[in-house]
């Protein structure tokens, strides 16, 4: 069943009248009556009565209108949602990200939205590593990583985030001598399975300065190492825009030289096209511009 034959039954079940509906249809009376033998002859039963009064409906043609109507509504419908999603405008975006762009990534979902209300967005924290993974699978269409990253994947850098030590405020410890101290302090880490980029930049730190670190624990996720950082536990070495969840009792450090800043950005894989991911990232890189 054709649904031009559907859609020729509805709009002259409406129109009652073959003139009237092909101008509608944009089709000649005849090819109109071709459509309309042809939907009878498959449905085996008569759907107008043609006479003075145009075409009526029969019996049959009343209770088979409405389903039809329904029918030819969702295709529209359909064909409808179908451009916007080949556009770009529809459907489901599925996002990384990780504590370098845990302000910046709501941001520019939230412009990213005020331009497509109808696509659902997806954010997930999850570390650079599986993101990676996840973009060369498909199962992720953009990432907010610690850059570089290795090809077929390509990115833009956003933003940089520089190492600090959060340490328990009742040490009261001053950034000038810090270096100094660094070795007798007790460190905590997040356990590389959990951030490996975090805790490869903090062992190039360490190596730059010829540092002897004090290792007395590790964590498996940013909350835990800060709160033990706020018990009194230990310091840990942590990215800058860890500062927008530090609890109260830590004090946040700077550090200086080498190996101490990085570049995030946003990761994609161009082997894989989507019109929907390319409007993010358009609009990302527009907002992140913006005066």
């Amino acid at each position: 069943m054709d649904i031009k034959q559907l859609r020729a039954f509805v709009v002259l079940a409406e129109q009652g009248n073959y003139r009237l509906a092909a101008e509608r249809l944009c089709i000649t009376q005849p090819a109109l009556s071709k459509q309309i033998q042809a939907l009878e002859t498959l449905l085996g039963t008569r759907l107008f009565n043609r006479g003075r009064q145009g075409a009526q409906l029969t019996a049959g043609g009343q209770r088979l209108y409405p389903e039809a109507q329904t029918l030819v509504d969702r295709h529209l419908q359909f064909q409808q949602h179908a451009l916007r999603v080949v556009q770009g405008a529809a459907g489901r975006l599925a996002l990384g990200f990780g504590l370098s762009s845990f302000h910046l990534a709501p941001q520019l979902v939230a412009a990213f939205r005020q331009r497509f209300p109808a696509v659902a967005v997806g954010l997930e924290d999850l570390p650079s590593e599986r993101q990676y993974q996840l973009l060369l699978q498909g199962e992720l269409q953009v990432g907010f990583v610690r850059l570089p990253v290795s090809a077929p994947l390509r990115a833009t850098a956003l933003l940089s985030d520089r190492l600090v030590l959060a340490a328990p405020s009742a040490l009261a410890l001053r950034a000038e001598t810090l270096m100094a101290r660094f070795n007798t302090l007790p460190l905590l880490q997040l356990t590389p399975k959990r951030g490996r980029g975090l805790s490869d930049q903090s062992l190039r730190f360490i190596a730059a300065h010829q540092l002897t670190p004090n290792v007395v624990q590790q964590a498996g996720d940013i909350q835990t190492l800060l709160a033990l950082v706020a018990a009194g536990i230990g310091v840990a070495l942590l990215p800058h825009s860890v500062t927008h969840i530090v609890p109260t009792g830590i004090d946040i450090l700077p550090l200086s030289g080498d190996a101490t800043e990085w570049q995030v950005g946003i990761a994609w894989n161009p082997q894989q096209p989507d019109a929907l991911r390319d409007n993010f990232i358009q609009v990302a890189l527009a907002t992140v511009q913006a005066p």
